[in-house]
This record gives structure tokens, sequence and C-alpha cells, in this order.
């Protein structure tokens, strides 16, 4: 039995996909039984609650043969960290009192770093609250900036013309499709190939600045003089308020960007065959367009 947290987000969703798609057993987790219906149309088993509960996540992760545990994000929460810190917890209890075995945690490039890099350091406090259980063998998933992300801006193309955020436009680093993080995730759920407490990078097909990507994104949704243009760091936690995200992700948010325009994470990592993946900014704009034809406002990953 395969379980998996942050199920109706872009990876757990895509996790749990492909390992229905083999015909294994998995348990879907959701605060809701309607989000999980597609995946038990398809066989999986639901557990409706809250990753708050560690009781709840203590039924929901009994059995399991190994976990793919994640921290959803809250994008209205009045204190980010310790939202975070209150779901990592429970997870981690519940690994604990289940006696799971097998974990694959999904991380972030800059959860080596214990400040300055905004949500990413709550992933730095679940590595090593994760790295603190005995017994039990977790492979920690530093992935990239999502390209997803970038899914933001569909509104901005759409009213003004051009796209946005407050981090550098020539600014290289690396960016990654999340249907690659969730076969690597669904291959080391199977494999169970780690031992101890280990990390892997996960770092895209290459690094390219948010004007290269947004040139390549624009000449594939008919517009090839879309620009990307940069915002300083006030107005861009005005518009992440205004975009209904609290005041306290806002400023998580900027300071991740500050961190990354610094070359904190995530800038300029060496790469090998095992920490790149196959999709290219190119094939992602034709998700990108399709979404961008698609009717109503987008959210990022």
């Amino acid at each position: 039995m395969y379980v998996i947290t942050g199920v109706t987000g872009n990876i757990g969703s895509q996790v749990a996909d492909i390992l229905l798609a083999r015909g294994d057993k998995v348990r879907v987790i959701g605060r809701n039984a309607d989000s999980l219906r597609r995946f038990v149309d398809r066989g999986a088993e639901a557990a409706v609650g809250n990753l708050k509960d560690s009781a709840f996540l203590t039924r929901a992760f009994s059995g399991a043969t190994a976990v793919f545990a994640m921290i959803p994000p809250d994008y209205t929460a009045q204190d980010f960290r310790a939202y975070q810190n209150e779901v990592g917890t429970s997870i981690a209890t519940a690994i604990r009192n289940t006696w799971t075995t097998y974990v694959v945690n999904l991380s972030s490039q800059g959860a080596d770093l214990p400040a300055g890099t905004g949500p990413i350091t709550g992933l730095h406090d679940q590595e090593e609250r994760l790295n603190r259980l005995n017994g039990v063998n977790v492979l920690h998933l530093r992935c990239t900036y999502f390209m997803e992300n970038l899914l933001m801006n569909i509104p901005l193309i759409k009213e003004k013309g051009f796209a946005a955020s407050a981090v550098r436009p020539d600014q290289k680093f690396a960016m990654i499709a999340t249907r690659d993080i969730a076969t690597v995730v669904a291959k080391h759920l199977v494999k169970r190939d780690f031992r101890g407490k280990s990390l892997r990078d996960l770092l895209g097909q290459r690094d390219l600045s948010l004007s290269e990507a947004f040139s390549i994104i624009g000449r594939e949704i008919g517009r090839p003089e879309l620009n990307y243009v940069q915002l300083d760091y006030e107005e861009a936690a005005r518009d992440y308020r205004e975009m209904g995200i609290s005041a306290d992700v806002s400023r998580s948010f900027i300071e991740m960007n500050k961190a990354l325009n610094e070359g904190r994470f995530a800038v300029k990592r060496p790469r090998t065959a095992n920490n790149s993946t196959p999709t290219s900014i190119e094939e992602f704009a034709t998700i990108f367009a399709e979404t961008y034809r698609a009717p109503g406002r987008q959210k990022a990953a």
C-alpha cells in the first residue's frame, strides 16, 4: 500500500495516477471526499481528514509500504512557518507511530539553509525532523522551482500583456516540470532503493532565466512580443496580497525571491544525469499554452 499526501496538487495527483495505472494499491489523503473521488473511482482507498491531526494521519499511514510525504501550501496562513511545522510534526508523528520504514519527502533546493529562504525554511525544518526518526529510510527530494509556477502569470499576461515577478530577468536558475518530479517519486516508492537518510537533487532539464522562459512561452501562445518585467519587492508583495495570499506568506515569498536573486539556491548547481530531468521549457510551453487558452484564472503549483 502506497500512501500519498498532497494528492490534490500537481505532484501528488500525478504520483497517484502513475501508481494506479500500474495496478498498485494506493491510499490517497485529502480534506474532503469529493476531491478524492477521481482516484477512488480508479481503485484508490480514500483517507479523509486534516494533515494537522496526527491521530488521523496515524490511521492513514497504517499498513503503508511507503509514504510520499509533503507539506501542502496554505497561502492564507497567518504564520506560514508555524503552519508548516504543525503539519510537518504531525507527519513525523504518524510515521513514528506506524513504524513506517520508507518515506519519500518532497523538499526543495535551498533546504540546506536554516534561514533567509522564505517558505523553504519550513522544508529545512522538516528534513531535520524526519532525520531524527530512528529506523526510517527517508529520501529527501530537493526539487527546484516548478515550471507550473509560471502559470500564475496567465491573468497578468491576459490583462496587461506582460509577465512579471520580483525575480531578476537575467538570473539563470534551475526549473523543473512537476511531471518529472512525480515520475521520480513513484519510482522510488516502488523500488524503495534508498537506505538511511539520503538526498537527491532534481534540477530539471536546464537552467534558464525568466526572460528566456517567457520568450519561449510567448511564441507558443501566439504572443512573440511577450516581455518579462521585474517588479520591486514592495510591488510584488502587494500583488501577492491582491491575489488573496496572506501578508505573512507574501513576506515569505519575497524573502525567497531575494535569495534567488542573490543566487543562494538553484543557481549554478552542478548537473549530472541523476539530477537532470527530461522535460524542457519548450515542452512545458505547450502545456502553458493549453492552460492559457482554457477559461478561468490559474494559480501556482
